[in-house]
């Protein structure tokens, strides 16, 4: 069955950094996937911040605007997890972050973590 975990969310001053880290598990062939990181703020819609192709084509990444030279994302195939570098943060950034896992094809195939809490404050 496939499961998506993330971890290495907190509280960070602002200006800080923090890594999160997407372990799946279940998943065959996890370097088809395209991967993606989510976050959802209070009030607020959930948002695509970051996207990772999948290594057949390449492992291309997207960015939202506002994250673009602060945020980076990454994936080890090795160890069936995806990253989120993220430094430089400011308040803004204060969300839950999610992992999210495609496989597109015949039909498909979807599947989301439980989420991280990311907090920015002084």
């Amino acid at each position: 069955q496939e499961r998506l975990v993330e971890s290495g969310g907190g509280l960070v001053q602002p200006g800080g950094s923090l890594r999160l880290s997407c372990a799946a598990s279940g998943f065959t062939f996890f370097s088809d996937w395209h991967m993606n990181w989510y976050r959802q703020a209070p009030g607020k819609e959930r948002e695509l911040v970051a996207a990772i192709s999948s290594s057949r084509i390449g492992n291309i990444t997207k960015y939202i605007d506002s994250v673009k030279g602060r945020f980076t994302i990454s994936r080890d195939n090795t160890k069936n997890t995806v990253y989120l570098q993220m430094n430089s943060l400011k308040s803004e950034d204060t969300a839950v972050y999610y992992c999210n896992a495609i496989l597109t094809g015949m039909t498909l195939h979807d599947y989301w973590g439980q989420g991280t809490q990311v907090t920015v404050s002084s």
